[in-house]
Formats: structure tokens, sequence, C-alpha cells
């Protein structure tokens, strides 16, 4: 997957569904936000990223000294101020993409940015789009993706889970093991397994249930095993 094309074209999906709200409309899967918020939000996220790659930070960025962290006040020009900071740190991260930076996971290659920037605007795609109403439909792959990169983030801040496993499985067509999750004795494997919790179904569902966005009953996802893990799991996934 080009991690950088993906994440300059989710940049403009992510503007076109906030260009077609109100700003005042309210977010409901990020709770006191609007749309206006959600967008400084990841615009200014994208350009304190950009600037940790093009500066080779080793510290933390305090989020006040970011440059042009501020969203111009006409819509047009807000649009070009997200492109611009996305671009600014896919040209940053491609200029030395192994050299190590400042993250909040400790030291990674300055590419680990543009990764996990994407999957912040993937995500952020999703609030948007609950908020007004429209489709959420990223192709499977990238959804997958995304999920494993959130995995990855929180496993270590998951919830004592009793000595029990979650298994998730994406059912899409051609994902083969990139779909598949397993969750146990605080590790993840990526890979077929039996496990006392079992979620089932497309890989865009999965993330939307694993990030919070959607309870699994409004979803496809199935559920089998201990649904009682499923709750004590969910709420531990703040992150």
């Amino acid at each position: 997957m080009d991690f950088a094309a993906e994440f300059l074209d989710q940049n403009r999906l992510f503007s076109e569904l906030i260009a077609a709200g109100d700003p005042a409309t309210p977010v409901p899967t990020c709770p006191g936000w609007t749309l206006k918020q959600l967008f400084r939000h990841v615009g200014g996220g994208n350009r304190w990223a950009g600037q940790i790659v093009s500066d080779r930070m080793q510290e933390a960025l305090a989020f006040d000294a970011v440059r042009d962290a501020r969203a111009p006040a006409d819509p047009r020009a807000a649009i070009d101020w997200l492109d611009a900071g996305a671009r600014i740190l896919v040209a940053a991260a491609a200029a030395d993409p192994d050299i190590q930076v400042w993250t909040f996971t400790g030291p990674q290659p300055a590419r680990w940015w543009v990764r996990r920037r994407l999957h912040e605007v993937v995500v952020h795609c999703a609030d948007a789009a609950i908020a007004i109403g429209a489709p959420f439909d990223p192709y499977p792959a990238l959804a997958a993706d995304a999920l494993s990169e959130w995995l990855d983030l929180v496993i270590t801040r998951m919830p004592d889970l009793g000595g029990k496993s979650i298994h998730l499985h994406a059912n899409d067509d051609g994902l083969g093991q990139a779909g598949e999750w397993t969750i146990a004795n605080g590790a993840l494997t990526q890979q077929h397994d039996k496990a006392d919790l079992a979620l089932r179904g497309p890989a865009t569902d999965l993330l939307l249930v694993t990030t919070r966005r959607r309870p699994v009953g409004d979803t496809a996802v199935e559920v089998f095993g201990d649904q009682a893990v499923l709750q004590t799991w969910l709420d531990g996934m703040k992150f």
C-alpha cells in the first residue's frame, strides 16, 4: 500500500465530507465537537506531525509551537491549508523515510508518521460521515490496515481480560491473513486462532466497532463466544 498516496487521498475525502456539512454540525462520535472543530483537529494534527518530521525532532513538539497551525476563516483557503499540511508531512518523510524521529511510542522512522496520520484521517472521515449522514466505505484492505495499526497502538493499553482471548475476522473477499487478528495474553498476532470471544464481519465494520464509532448492533459484525468480554474490551480501547 502506498501510504503517502492514500494519506493525500483520505485528506481530500475528509475535506469533501466537511464541505458537505454545516461547520456547526455536532459530531456525535466526538462528543462536544462540531465539524469545524474536527476539521481543525485533523489539519492541525497533520501540521504537527509534519513539523516533527521536517525538523527531525527528537522530543515532543508543543501544539502551540506548530507553524501555521490555525486554519484560515475562508472555507476554500481552509481546504487548501488542509491539503498543504498533508503535503508537508509527505514531502518531509519522503526526503529521508528511515531517519528516526520522536513519536508518542518512542523513536520511529519518519515514514511511521505517514501511516499514523493516514489512519487518523480515515477514522475522522468516519466521524464526519456519521455527522452528516454520508456513507463511510473505505476499501477493505485500507480498513484492515487501519485496524491493524490501531490495535498495534492500543495493545499495551488494553484492560485485563482475565485471561480471555479475542479473535477478529474480517470476511471481505481477498483479505486472507491481513484480515485476521488474535489478542491473547496481552499480545497481538495477525493470524486465525480460536478465542473466547470472536467478532466476524466486514473490515470497515470491525474498524468502526473497535474504534468505538458504531455499536456492534448497528453493524454487520457477528459476535461469538463469551460476550461478557466484549464491553470490557471496548471500554479499554480508548486512546
